[in-house]
């Protein structure tokens, strides 16, 4: 590969900001200058959809209505453990509209023996059987309510440190595998290891495994903080639920997906029907909330594949509230030890972590990363394990396992900073080598007024104050798999295409920026085509992958189609390429003022209908850290959080937030504080109200709904102001990344550091509620 080399910004403007030089391929554009010289890069760019979500003109897939549609249902097991003996449809086929049944039945995995009982063994309440298509989704609810099903019930455990136990009844009695769904981006857990219900432990990562000495960490320490902290089951609730409308006639089945991953529900709807790639279509325009559950099909997605090959029609199958709650993904609970030791002026000498946690039927209830790489520590070991339990199974959720993790880790270390005599931001300066984290403390601090805080629980009369901080890191995972097509018509018109979708977060506007920015147009210029699987294959979008994946690429391959068209002005204007220049709608010669003409009369030199070019993501520049496509450093973020606690009631309000956070390059400020305003929304419920209830002698749960399930209504949540600190790094044509997954890390660990601050107790289990912050006062028992 040819190559050049090339100077990029690096660093922080304000604080140390130099110039790199990179390596890079001799057909990617040249370095962009920072921010404050570019027209659109940075700047608050409206969202180019507003206008359709606002005034109800976005179709989602629970909109989507085709000719000669059905409405399918799918019948769950209504108790947590059994084998089913029989399955009797007669009357719901009888039931006039009904157009198809489909059972689901047992399927051995490979070199398995085929089991004698043809349905498969219910493991948890809601665990799909059967799905309904008839001509209403009423009459489908009935058919499914006429199925009857007998049952032989089995033993269960619903309870974590229940089903620990040796004599517990036993969930799976063979090793089992944690599904790939695009949601778990880097994390690994062996089901085939451990006895009974734990499974595990997981000992490592890409990041190495355990590191150093323990012992003698511990023995050089002088001082140790050993804690427990728990965490609490919470289910997804995105504002529409998971489901599909599949339309398969003979040349392709088309599904129109509520999804995170167009492609990998392409590939797994052709994996399931043994279909071609090219014969399964997804596309998800527009997406109501998805926070890492809607990575794959689901059970939902085959079973309306299904009836719709029965049927021979189109078939809508959408989940409801309860279904979401009991089946779809939750994040994890968490059993979590830390014991940490420091020297006196407060370097830390080892870190020990044990967990244990449920992902119910599922794995993935690990903590995370985060005490691994967050603070430099030379000796370090992790246990995390699995607990099966007959409960729905777990799903990965905005920064799996870390925001658990972060919860322990930071109220440890908030703790180690006090019986140092240090304070705790002060401490964090100390151990802490990320360059970018000390900026955003410094700056973070001075919008949060963090010197006013006072020693804890030293506040006067019913309610007190206190103010907290924590902190979050989450890798820049970059996937290579991300391609973009750009068109520039004849008469220009410009058009970008990949299969690429846009979860809520805004990925159209920062494409259409990325793309007016480089040919000097105006954004409403940009016609942005996304979220289909017959273009150009697209991240999914998880782990904050998508902006540092698809942005570069999108760059790259506007680049060339303008190149082809200054190619075709200097041929015109008898002169080079290399002496014109694209701006203001506009093609100029950069010494010659008198040439110049308009980007649509340019664009009418083609020979064609249009110029297209498709370019695919590279390796970062310097070449990649570490394997899986991780880019350099990290994705780092301090949160403040101000609270006040009333010690009569024990209420807790959270009143203000400061979140200070760096992506690489921001691409657009207004959708960057948005992703944050929802991340922080998301770790104050996370920290004060969202709990999954379970009833441990019926296995069900008893909260299902969006009533008795609480989250924080529009009066609990706080003031959030954002600082985006500018941090780059030379290393794509954009330098820009992802901010889903640290907005929403360390905001619950702040608010329980700042809730300790104004009482001068700490809690270490979440939900913090009224009934915990008054048994921690001690006025109740």
């Amino acid at each position: 590969m040819d190559t050049r080399k090339e100077k990029f910004p690096y660093g922080i403007p304000g604080h140390n900001l130099n110039q790199v030089e990179r390596e890079i391929p001799v057909e990617e554009p040249p370095a962009w200058p920072i921010n404050d010289e570019l027209k659109l890069i940075g700047k608050r760019v409206t969202r180019i959809d507003a206008l359709e979500k606002v005034t109800g003109k976005a179709i989602y897939t629970s909109d989507i209505r085709l000719p000669g549609m059905l409405y399918a249902k799918m019948l769950r097991s209504n108790v947590p453990h059994a084998t089913i003996s029989s399955i009797d449809i007669s009357q719901a086929k009888r039931l006039p509209g009904v157009h198809a049944i489909h059972l689901i039945e047992n399927a051995p995995k490979e070199g398995e023996e085929k089991s004698t009982n043809k349905y498969p063994m219910v493991k948890y309440v809601g665990q799909p059987l059967a799905g309904v298509a008839a001509e209403s989704l009423e009459t489908a609810k009935e058919a499914v309510s006429l199925i009857k099903v007998n049952y032989e019930q089995k033993p269960f455990v619903i309870d974590i440190e229940a089903a620990m136990e040796l004599n517990a009844p036993i969930v799976f009695d063979a090793p089992i595998q944690q599904q790939q769904d695009g949601g778990d981006v880097g994390e690994t857990h062996d089901g085939s290891k451990g006895e009974g219900n734990v499974r595990g432990p997981s000992t490592s990562s890409f990041f190495g495994g355990p590191r150093g000495n323990l012992e003698e960490g511990f023995k050089e320490a002088d001082v140790i903080v050993e804690r427990t902290y728990r965490t609490q089951v919470h289910t997804h609730m995105p504002l529409e639920t998971h489901g599909v409308v599949v339309d398969w006639n003979a040349d392709v089945m088309t599904v129109y997906a509520s999804t995170q991953n167009t492609a990998a529900v392409r590939n797994e709807m052709a994996s399931v029907f043994n279909l071609p790639k090219s014969k399964v279509r997804v596309i998800c325009e527009f997406m109501g909330g998805g926070f890492g559950a809607k990575h794959s099909a689901g059970s939902f997605g085959p079973m309306a594949a299904n009836l719709a090959k029965k049927t021979g029609r189109p078939v809508w199958l959408m989940l409801d509230r309860q279904e979401e709650h009991l089946a779809e993904g939750n994040r994890p609970n968490s059993i979590q030890y830390l014991k940490i030791g420091a020297k006196k002026d407060g370097t830390l000498t080892g870190i020990q972590q044990r967990s244990h946690g449920t992902a119910g039927v599922g794995l993935g209830a690990g903590v995370g990363r985060i005490a691994q790489i967050l603070y430099t520590c030379p000796n370090f070991a992790t246990e995390q394990y699995d607990v099966l339990t007959n409960a729905g199974p777990g799903a990965a959720w905005r920064a799996p396992g870390n925001v658990q993790g972060a919860f322990g880790l930071e109220q440890a270390i908030d703790e180690m900073a006090e019986k140092l005599n240090l304070d705790p931001l002060s401490y964090r300066d100390h151990i802490d080598i990320s360059e970018v984290r000390k900026v955003e403390r410094q700056r973070g601090a001075e919008l949060f007024g963090w010197s006013r805080r006072k020693p804890a629980g030293s506040g006067k009369g019913v309610v007190k104050k206190g103010l907290g901080v924590g902190q979050s890191t989450w890798p820049r995972f970059v996937s290579l798999d991300s391609s973009v097509e750009i068109k520039i018509h004849k008469g220009g018109g410009v058009e970008i295409r990949s299969s690429v979708q846009d979860i809520g977060t805004g990925t159209k506007t920062i494409l259409a920026q990325v793309v007016a920015e480089e040919l000097g147009l105006e954004v409403k210029d940009i016609k942005v085509n996304i979220g289909d699987t017959f273009f150009p294959v697209g991240p999914g979008s998880g782990g904050s992958v998508v902006t540092g994946s698809i942005t570069p690429p999108t760059r790259n391959a506007a680049f060339e189609a303008k190149m082809a068209v200054l190619k075709l002005v200097a041929k015109k204007w008898e002169t080079d390429s290399s002496e014109l220049y694209m701006a203001d709608g506009q093609v100029g010669h950069k010494t010659n003022t008198d040439l110049k003409m308009s980007f649509k009369e340019a664009t009418r030199l083609m020979r064609t209908s249009q110029i297209s070019k498709i370019a695919s993501r590279s390796d970062d520049y310097g070449g990649f850290q570490q394997p899986w496509g991780l880019a350099y450093g990290d994705l780092g973020s301090v949160q403040f959080a101000e609270v006040s606690v009333n010690t009569d009631t024990g209420f807790v309000k959270v009143d203000r937030i400061v979140a200070a956070h760096s992506c690489g390059r921001p691409l657009n400020i207004g959708q960057l504080e948005s992703q944050i305003n929802g991340g922080v929304i998301q770790g104050v419920s996370y920290a004060l109200y969202e709990n999954r209830v379970m009833d441990n002698s019926t296995g069900h749960m008893m909260n299902a709904n969006v009533d008795q399930y609480k989250v924080p209504f529009s009066m609990e949540i706080p003031e959030i102001e954002t600082v985006i600190v500018e941090e780059y790094s030379g290393r794509s044509s954009t330098d820009a990344y992802g901010i889903g997954e640290p907005a929403n890390i360390a905001t619950a660990a702040a608010i329980a550091n700042a809730v300790y601050n104004a009482i001068g107790v700490r809690l270490y289990e979440i939900p913090i509620t009224p009934s915990s912050v008054l048994k921690a006062l001690s006025k109740v028992s």
